[in-house]
């Protein structure tokens, strides 16, 4: 059977929830084979995680002459795996985030391959659906030249436990020079706020500027929910929350499972990055407010006081 190579997402060996779907929809296509760049003594470790979801096999690439770099590093790895897998490889799938997507750009250059980014589902004939225009229409797509490499959306699918080999395969890789020219000199660790990452997040909870910079409801509801934390531009350029806490077109792009907004207006650079989300819930004063045009669920009514009692009866039911 065609192997389908599937880029890992992980923080220091802890798998993250899109490699799961990624695993789950390269099932479709053929046999995943797990792509884990990272520390090499951590392979194995991963190998269990990602066994339970259908990997047969798990080329373990050990990052010691990666990690100081950026991305074009990785972008070689996956280049010189895609040669040695020849002409059995079906499709090669990575997560759609920055540094995914990046990769993906670099690497289909390098192998002559077609490549579609964000998309949120992937057929069995490997056609994609992608939402485009800002949300607007929804289009299918399909690669026709060469190894299709394909970004997927977190939560575009749900992950499918299936069992699979998992046969661990250390894979040496040759970094050129010309990959090595951009060197990371410094980082340093984001603080943990113990809540999921914004774009990979099952529910989402954000605040706009009906919040007036105040974004305690907000950030309670979604502890009570175990939910990320948004926001719009309008809070963001008020300087009530960070950038980083940005929903829409010149910020993040989510699609959870649900989404609520309190105190958002809904327009249109903010609706860009959130109307793909399952359900979708808004909280706002003015009963005329554009958000409540896409919404499942709308509550006329101020945030103060709708997210603080919704919070208080999840926590009851919890209990």
């Amino acid at each position: 059977m065609s192997e389908v190579l599937v880029l890992i997402d992980h923080a220091d060996g802890e798998v993250k929830k899109p490699t799961y779907e990624l695993l789950t929809i390269a099932r479709r296509l053929g046999e995943p084979a797990a792509v884990f760049i990272g520390s090499g003594d951590q392979g194995a470790a991963v190998a269990e995680k990602v066994k339970k979801y259908g990997a047969e096999k798990v080329y373990v690439v050990d990052d010691a002459q990666i990690k100081g770099y950026l991305v074009a590093p990785k972008a070689e790895a996956l280049q010189q795996l895609a040669e040695k897998v020849g002409d059995s490889l079906a499709a090669i799938l990575l997560p759609s985030t920055m540094e995914g997507r990046e990769i993906a750009g670099r690497l289909a250059i390098k192998i002559g391959s077609g490549l579609i980014t964000d998309a949120v589902d992937v057929a069995e004939d490997g056609t994609t659906t992608q939402s485009v225009f800002a949300g607007n229409y929804t289009v299918k797509a399909s690669v026709t030249h060469g190894t299709p490499i394909i970004t997927v959306k977190a939560n575009s699918a749900t992950p499918e436990e299936a069992d699979g080999a998992a046969a661990v395969e250390q894979f040496a890789v040759t970094v050129s020079d010309a990959a090595k020219r951009a060197q990371i000199v410094a980082s340093q660790p984001r603080k943990a706020s113990g809540r999921p990452d914004l774009t990979e997040a099952a529910i989402v909870v954000s605040g706009g500027r009906g919040t007036g910079g105040n974004f305690e409801p907000v950030e309670k509801l979604a502890d009570a929910l175990g939910a990320a934390v948004g926001a719009s531009r309008a809070a963001v350029d008020s300087g009530w929350i960070p950038h980083s806490f940005q929903i829409g077109q010149t910020g993040k792009t989510v699609s959870p499972q649900l989404y609520i907004a309190g105190g958002i207006s809904g327009a249109i650079q903010h609706r860009a990055g959130m109307q793909t989300s399952k359900t979708i819930v808004a909280v706002n004063k003015d009963e005329e407010a554009p958000i409540f045009e896409l919404v499942d669920f709308g509550v006329v009514g101020d945030l103060h006081t709708v997210f603080p009692t919704a919070a208080e009866k999840i926590v009851e039911r919890k209990g």
